[in-house]
């Protein structure tokens, strides 16, 4: 039997949601994990083509089944029928990944309140919401893994993303937090503070700026999101001791 049959097998009936999945780390999540034959749960706030590509391209990578879920994970009556959606579709659920997330970049004076609010909701209160209604039924497995996507800004603060930065130091303290309360029921809780990711969220900056980044950075380049997709998967592969931790993934820069 080949290797990624073998692999397949290992994985059956495992069920991951990933939210904010249309694109960037959240596809490649969804593509790691679809090849490695888990049911997926994909969802994004807008949905469409972006969504349905994603969908179709991890049924080709070989998952289990996926089904794909537009709506809002900011709003916690959405995320309380995204657990239950997956549930009812595939009857448990192994890993949540909590990646939704935006960006803002401006002075202080000019994050007005709603740019405020919108980043808080969609960055720190989401994980709040998805996490809250999936532990009921982690807890009934005695068995999971939340995963969250992080910052480095979340760990040393940027300049001119305040929001985005207190977003992502409330993530890590959170996850920190919930590790604590949830290692009695098996239940693993960590993080994934990314340094500077080839994404569209850094397409607000010029080529001179990135390649100014690029040169700071130790490892000579930004990171990819299929190398944060491996690492969100060898966390679910690790040792259950493996809570609590805030793992730094910047190629040496922070």
């Amino acid at each position: 039997m080949c290797k990624h049959a073998c692999g397949m097998i290992r994985y059956m009936n495992k069920t991951v949601i990933i939210t904010g999945a249309s694109r960037g780390i959240g596809r490649a999540c969804a593509l790691r994990f679809a090849k490695a034959g888990f049911y997926l749960v994909i969802n994004s706030i807008t949905g469409g083509d972006n969504l349905n590509e994603t969908k179709n391209l991890c049924l080709d990578a070989g998952a289990a089944g996926v089904l794909p879920v537009q709506g809002d994970v900011s709003d916690p009556s959405f995320a309380d029928a995204l657990i239950e959606l997956a549930l009812k579709h595939f009857g448990r659920i192994d890993t949540l990944i909590n990646n939704a997330g935006i960006s803002f970049v401006g002075l202080i004076q000019d994050t007005d309140n709603d740019i405020w609010q919108k980043i808080i909701n969609t960055n720190l209160s989401s994980v709040h919401y998805c996490t809250r209604a999936a532990i009921p039924h982690m807890l009934e497995q005695k068995a999971g893994h939340i995963i969250n996507i992080s910052s480095v800004w979340g760990n040393v603060g940027a300049s001119c993303e305040v929001a985005y930065s207190a977003s992502k130091g409330g993530i890590n303290a959170y996850t920190k937090a919930a590790a604590k309360e949830l290692a009695p029921s098996g239940i693993s809780v960590n993080a994934i503070a990314c340094g500077c990711i080839d994404t569209d969220m850094n397409k607000c900056f010029s080529e001179d700026d990135l390649k100014t980044l690029e040169e700071e950075i130790p490892f000579g380049r930004m990171g990819t999101p299929d190398e944060v997709a491996e690492m969100v998967f060898k966390i679910t592969e690790s040792p259950k001791y493996l809570t609590g931790q805030i793992i730094t993934f910047d190629g040496g820069w922070m």
